[in-house]
This record gives C-alpha cells, sequence and structure tokens, in this order.
C-alpha cells in the first residue's frame, strides 16, 4: 500500500492543497512496516487535481492535517481513503503510529 501525506520542512503540513512536496511512502500492512518512501515535488495548486495526481503515482490513502469536505469526496472518488486531523510530524512517525493503531487524530483544520 502507498501512503501520501503533504509535507512542509519534512513534517505534514496542516495546508493539505498548498503542500510544497508530499512523501509516498510505500507499506506492507500484513507485516506493519515501512518498505521505502519517494518525495516528490507538489503540482501547482489547481482544484481537484491532486486526487486524479497522486491516483497516478498510487497513492490509496493520504494521512493529512486537514482538508475539505469536497477534496476528500474527489479522493474517495478516485479510491484513496483519507485520514484527516493527524499531527505535524514526520512521514515515519505518523505511518509507524498509523500501523501501530496508535495514530491520535484531532480535528479537521480545514474547513472549505
Amino acid at each position: 500500500m502507498k501512503i501520501a501525506i503533504p509535507l512542509a520542512e519534512g513534517k505534514l503540513t496542516m495546508h493539505f492543497g498548498h503542500c510544497a512536496s508530499f512523501a509516498l511512502v510505500d507499506v506492507d500492512d500484513q507485516t506493519k512496516k515501512i518498505l521505502g518512501r519517494e518525495d516528490i515535488p507538489a503540482p501547482p495548486h489547481e482544484p481537484g487535481l491532486l486526487p486524479p495526481w497522486l491516483a497516478e503515482r498510487g497513492a490509496k490513502m493520504i494521512i493529512a492535517g486537514g482538508m475539505g469536505q469536497r477534496a476528500q469526496e474527489l479522493f474517495a472518488l478516485e479510491g484513496i481513503r483519507v485520514v484527516v486531523g493527524a499531527p505535524s510530524e514526520t512521514p515515519e512517525k505518523l505511518i509507524t503510529d498509523y500501523l501501530a493503531g496508535t495514530l491520535v487524530v484531532g480535528a479537521n483544520v480545514c474547513d472549505h
């Protein structure tokens, strides 16, 4: 499974649509291990672009700080699961916690 995390300065950014890059992390959800990571620059901000763009790169899940409801719906249409309310941590910490069932999420910090 490939998990996408929007980054700014190496950690999850709260502003999903305006991130500088994405960490695309391959995980084995059976063994709960991180298999690899690739950081790629985000495309220019354009409404509706990210769901198909990340789907083309194999993302099956996104861990985000905040994301608007419409964006979440567009990701669902691409078959990508969205987890919102995650803290600003490194991708490895977020994914390790998620795989262990200990990722604590708060409120969705995006209201549009």
